[in-house]
């Protein structure tokens, strides 16, 4: 019986997205496991593989093709033997009064699939019930150390499949961090004109019109969601860099045989992580109806990348040496540049860094990625005039960070505490070496 494959969801908000490289071609058999497809969803390129073993039968959606639906058959998969010409004709997208059917008449409709969005979370399997998943998502659950039970399948008749593991949390996690990790898409962002009505506001005027990519409509979407439901407030603080800066010099000189250098960015993260860990009501998120206070530092670092930015997440961080969290950044800001993150590397974390200092930006204000409960904004360190502790003026490296904050999660006070532990770090970075 010929299967059609379906547009995957690769991520909890993916609507569309575009069918980057075919792997395969007509005629090709293929078994459980291999890997079909590369899709660019809006935030990165990954690789889709297939459920069922057989032979690609027709391929219906060319490689390049854009803004392809999520469950729009790409592809049919035939039985060894079967003719290509019997595959079935790909169904046109159901209306919403299609949608509203009973149930029953649903279940009759519906054809065989490869890939589906999954709705619900997973009901857990009953003691000796047989687990459907493919072999290749069977070996990721076991390296990341997942219970298959708790994981919701989208392949056929529920089937677990690579991209499902890989977006799923360890099974020991709370239910409720499960629930605020898989957030639901953000609604479009409002405007108040239309494409067509601005344009004609400039019709007298040279200009290039481009289309958003599915990354900058999320970007767009998502931080005019924040913007209007999150009561942003803000705290900045100067702090001085020169003992940082001294540090840090001394230990690259120290290890320069091999091939470690650390950069600020790598000390800001780790200050983050343990003032987050003296100030545990700061690590916290916004859950809807209740705040998750979280355990360990997970700290988002944003990376620019063209067209957009990545927000890959250090896990653990406050344990991490600053040589391991630098080869871990390093890692993540190269493979977000290539759009090659696995959602569970950019999904999550509690608190996020931003830091434009590179640029010459002296300060600025970051808005907040829900559902975290704060981002620090990091200006450039500039050398300005300071009163000593004896009073006299010197002068030093002043790098001046804003905090903005959620009020929902955490008040102004709080918030202080935080930035005084931060700057506590960075002005004593030996401190963070014991």
């Amino acid at each position: 019986m010929a299967i059609e494959i379906l547009m995957p969801a690769l991520s909890p908000t993916m609507e569309e997205g575009t069918l980057a490289k075919w792997l395969v071609k007509e005629g090709d058999t293929v078994e459980s496991g291999d890997l079909l497809a590369e899709i660019e969803t809006d935030k990165a390129t990954m690789e889709f593989e297939a459920v069922d073993e057989g032979v690609i039968g027709k391929i219906l959606i060319e490689e390049g093709s854009e803004g392809v639906k999520v469950n729009t058959p790409i592809a049919v998969l035939l039985e060894d033997g079967e003719d290509a010409d019997a595959a079935p004709e790909p169904k046109a997208e159901k209306t919403a009064e299609k949608a509203e059917e009973p149930e029953s008449a649903k279940a009759q409709d519906a054809p065989k699939s490869e890939a589906a969005t999954a709705a619900a979370p997973p009901a857990p399997k009953k003691d000796g019930e047989r687990i459907f998943a493919s072999p290749l998502a069977r070996r990721i659950a076991e390296t990341k150390g997942l219970d298959l039970t708790t994981i919701k399948g989208s392949g056929p008749r529920g089937r677990i499949v690579k991209a499902d593991v890989e977006s799923a949390q360890k099974s020991d996690a709370p239910a409720q961090s499960k629930a605020a990790g898989s957030a639901a898409p953000a609604p479009a962002p409002a405007t108040s004109a239309d494409s067509e009505t601005v344009k004609k506001m400039y019709a007298e005027r040279e200009f290039e019109e481009i289309t958003l990519n599915g990354m900058r409509k999320t970007i767009a979407a998502r931080l005019t969601e924040a913007k209007q439901t999150i009561p942003h407030f803000y705290l900045r603080r100067s702090i001085n860099l020169d003992a940082l800066l001294k540090t840090r010099s001394e230990i690259n000189a120290g290890l320069a045989d091999s091939g470690v250098k650390l950069s600020v960015n790598d000390f800001i993260i780790k200050a983050g992580a343990k003032a987050l860990q003296d100030v545990p009501d700061c690590n916290a998120v916004w859950a809807g109806d209740r705040i998750l206070k979280m355990k360990a530092s997970d700290v988002a670092v944003a990376v620019a990348i063209e067209g957009g930015l990545f927000t890959p997440v250090i896990q653990d961080a406050e344990a991490k040496t600053l040589g391991v969290i630098s080869e871990q950044m390093k890692d993540l800001a190269t493979r977000a540049k290539d759009r090659k993150l696995a959602p569970h590397e950019y999904q999550g974390g509690s608190f996020a860094i931003s830091n434009l200092g590179m640029f010459g930006i002296e300060n600025f204000d970051a808005v907040i990625n829900p559902p975290h409960g704060s981002i620090l904004a990091v200006g450039a360190g500039q050398k300005k005039p300071v009163v000593g502790p004896d009073g006299d003026l010197t002068i030093a490296t002043v790098m001046s960070v804003t905090l903005s904050v959620d009020h929902r999660v955490i008040d102004g006070a709080l918030g202080a505490q935080f930035l005084a532990a931060f700057a506590g770090y960075i002005e004593k970075p030996m401190s963070m070496l014991v």
